[in-house]
């Protein structure tokens, strides 16, 4: 099975979201059971291109790629994911990708990842590599499987090319002006009102993908359901409804190797599901971190997240001081975002200094503490296409507290509704009532040390490692492999 993954973002090079780590950690699991995978990404300037061992590709210098009616010349990097035999492919073109930043709102966005699209097809003819699959992820690839059907059909290297589009976030859907075809090099005869390619009078690069692409995939199945409905499809669920024989949901992974309480290097004490009794040490040493007291018999919220309103703070933020001042309960938050909401959360630590505990910013050693040193990890989130940190704190043995929904349905299970055989606690309806009463729920479990304790074992022994979904992801491709070619 030959893979190219094509991404605008990859861990460890450069990240916004989630989509850079399943970028970073599902092609090394696959190559691991047996995959030829090529990544291809930008080349920002933020990329440290020595330390990560990268040269420059002198077979490919100054390689025309076609954009906006012309060809621009590009250069490549070359080198491998680490520890990985995962090749990459990083596209040099400083007039597009030096900004900065991953994304921005200039004129010729569009341009900046068409170009990126192209240039994997160049690099695959420049070295004569056909892949079994492409494998498109979000807006920013999502055009290769247009691409691969017009502007590439004629090269008998593609002939065999399956294509899978991954939707991580249907929020984001790359719209443009109907320019942005002709940019594209793609014919405009499939841009109409309704059409494959338009979207409220847009281009959209994801609707394209979804109407093209071979598969369709989603990061939780969940997830998968929710989008083929108006409440979470974000104007493309008639779309993928279209599409839903073809549309699968696989949940990510977490990386044990970063996220282990027994080797986390970030934590005061490391523990296992065999000595949870070391976990306390973190607990103390975090509320250390942020100057609160320490009192094992009060619990411990944690928040580790983007301040946004999809987050579902506004959940949180008409009950928070009721829950404060009458249940002896303790909040520590790491995150930044929307001012109003970092303004909140400032408020709660200077109104109950002795709860609250606040970091605005950004502080991958303090998440870690979190992880561990809490003993709720809060996340009411309106939509979570998968959510990653409540895997992490089921791995730490740190009780989510959710709003049932996306991967959060999948991979937390109500104590209550499980008849005690559950890993954490959520609740349905999206309100501050539902949030409040899961809340005190959570917080009667916690006084019951062999029921908490329970709780904790059953969320640590699973496996949420990137194996399994890596295995998925190999059906999923042999499947996109087969219906392409009639099988």
């Amino acid at each position: 099975m030959r893979v190219a993954f094509c991404s605008s973002e990859v861990v460890p090079f450069a990240k916004t979201g989630g989509l850079a780590d399943v970028s970073g950690a599902l092609p090394p699991a696959v190559a691991e059971l047996g995959a030829e995978v090529k990544l291809f990404m930008p080349l920002y300037d933020s990329i440290p291109v020595d330390d990560y061992g990268f040269i420059y590709a002198q077979d490919l210098h100054q390689m025309p790629v076609p954009v906006a009616g012309r060809e621009q010349p590009v250069n490549v990097f070359y080198g491998h994911l680490p520890d990985s035999e995962v090749e990459v492919y990083l596209i040099d073109c400083p007039h597009y990708y030096h900004r900065g930043s991953i994304y921005t709102d200039d004129a010729d966005e569009s341009e900046r990842f068409i170009l990126l699209q192209h240039a994997a097809f160049r690099i695959m003819q420049r070295y004569a590599w056909s892949p079994d699959v492409i494998h498109c992820n979000d807006w920013q690839s999502a055009l290769m499987p247009a691409m691969l059907r017009t502007v590439y059909d004629w090269d008998d290297l593609f002939k065999p090319t399956a294509t899978v589009l991954s939707i991580h976030n249907i929020g984001y859907q790359g719209l443009f002006a109907p320019s942005a075809i002709d940019k594209a090099g793609l014919s405009r005869a499939a841009w109409y009102q309704g059409g494959p390619m338009e979207m409220h009078g847009a281009f959209s690069f994801l609707k394209t993908g979804i109407s093209y692409s071979d598969i369709v995939s989603t990061v939780s199945e969940t997830y998968a359901h929710e989008i083929q409905t108006p409440e979470f499809g974000a104007g493309l669920d008639s779309a993928l409804r279209a599409r839903g024989g073809d549309l699968y949901g696989i949940l990510n992974g977490i990386d044990p190797a970063v996220w282990n309480p027994a080797t986390d290097p970030h934590l005061a004490a490391n523990y296992d599901v065999e000595s949870l009794g070391d976990k306390a040490k973190n607990k103390k040493a975090l509320l250390a971190d942020f100057g609160l007291p320490y009192d094992p018999k009060v619990p411990v919220l944690g928040i580790v997240s983007r301040m946004a309103e999809q987050k579902g703070f506004d959940l949180l933020q008409p009950i928070l001081e009721p829950l404060l001042r009458e249940h002896a309960v303790q909040l520590v938050v790491l995150g930044s975002g929307q001012p109003n909401l970092e303004n909140f959360f400032n408020w709660a630590a200077t109104t109950f200094p002795r709860q609250v505990g606040v970091y605005v910013g950004y502080n991958d050693a303090l998440a870690h503490r979190i992880e561990a040193g809490a003993d709720f990890f809060l996340m009411p989130s309106h939509y979570e296409p998968c959510g990653l940190n409540q895997m992490y704190s089921l791995a730490y043995g740190t009780i989510p507290i959710v709003h049932r929904t996306g991967g959060l349905a999948d991979t937390v299970h109500d104590w209550h509704e499980m008849g005690g055989q559950g890993n954490g606690f959520s609740f349905y309806d999206p309100s501050p009532f539902a949030l409040m009463t899961t809340i005190v729920r959570a917080l009667a479990i916690f006084k019951d040390k062999k029921a908490w304790r329970a709780m904790q074992r059953r969320g640590m022994e699973t496996d949420f490692s990137w194996g399994k979904s890596a295995a998925r992801y190999m059906d999923l491709y042999w499947r996109a492999v087969h219906k392409h070619r009639g099988e």
